[in-house]
């Protein structure tokens, strides 16, 4: 899937700024294992799921098998907001399918306004919020510095 790239102050705090500072590999293990378990969390289906994290350079990687390109896609977003992690190199493996665009959320956006953008349409910010889930549990609950997944309609 390739690189994506975020904002390193944005994001779920899963690990202390001073752990994920130290370049050390018992911090960097720490930090990998805690957004290893953050994305088991998402329940997307992966297998043989491997995460590494290099606080130096805030890059986690990540390898396994993902069942769909979309939940490849929704690993990367959810290793990648969270605090500390500048980008994200996802080496999953998916059964082929068209990549989505992606979202960086700046203050004021909804995502009503985010749909109107992509769709032309408003009213179809529902499909957005579905694509996110389970990262997303409320349509109204976005941040800036976020990274949102938007899908082709199809």
């Amino acid at each position: 899937m390739g690189l994506l790239s975020f904002i390193k102050e944005a994001g779920e705090k899963l690990f202390g700024g001073s752990s994920a500072q130290a370049a050390t590999p018992d911090a960097n293990q720490a930090a990998a294992a805690a957004i290893k378990t953050y994305i088991e969390t998402q329940n997307l289906g992966l297998t043989r799921l491997e995460v590494t994290y290099t606080a130096s350079t805030g890059v986690v990687t990540l390898a396994g098998q993902a069942p769909s390109q979309e939940a490849s896609e929704k690993a990367s977003l959810a290793a990648g907001n969270v605090a500390n992690v500048t980008s994200v190199e996802n080496n999953l493996v998916a059964p082929a399918a068209p990549p989505a665009q992606y979202h960086d959320v700046v203050r004021g956006d909804t995502l009503s306004a985010i749909s109107k953008k992509y769709y032309g349409d408003a009213n179809k910010y529902n499909v957005i919020f579905e694509a996110n889930k389970p990262m997303l549990s409320n349509p109204d609950k976005i941040y800036p510095g976020q990274k949102l997944r938007i899908p082709a309609l199809g």
